[in-house]
Parts: C-alpha cells; structure tokens; sequence
C-alpha cells in the first residue's frame, strides 16, 4: 500500500491534469466528448486515489493497522453516498 506522501503526490498530479483539461475544454482546443470522456475517466480514477487515504486516516484513529488500507474498484467507491 503507497503511503500517504505517495498517495498526495499522484492525487496533486492527477488534479493538474484535471485542471489542464478543463482549461483545454474551456479554451475550446480540444473535441469536447473527447474531454468530456477523459475528465469523467480521471474524476473516477481520483475518487479511487482519495479512498485508500481515507481508509489510511481512520484505521490510525481506530488504531487499526493503516498499511491494510486497499484500492477499491470504481464501481465501489462511486457507489458510497455523499
């Protein structure tokens, strides 16, 4: 399991992208159903980089071992109510 800085580092990357692509959108470079596809592919793939940060953070309040937090599919972690 990556530890929190890792977890940190590929997330604070990932939003780059996000940004950049979204500025692409806006500035009309680029095919919009094309970005709009890849904008939806990476807010899932964030959403599965933010989870196991989450699991990290309570299993240490809980005083659970925060090195068996997972990476959970997709189809898992879109599922969780807001």
């Amino acid at each position: 399991m990556e530890r929190e800085q890792q977890i940190l580092s590929r997330i604070s990357e990932m939003v780059a992208a996000e940004h950049r692509l979204r500025e692409s959108l806006r500035a009309g470079v680029t095919d919009m159903t094309e970005e709009h596809q890849r904008l939806g592919a990476l807010e899932r793939e964030l959403d599965r980089r933010w989870d196991p940060l989450r699991q990290r953070r309570a299993k240490a309040e809980f005083g659970q071992d925060p090195d068996e937090a997972r990476v959970r599919p997709v189809s898992q972690v879109e599922g969780y109510a807001s």
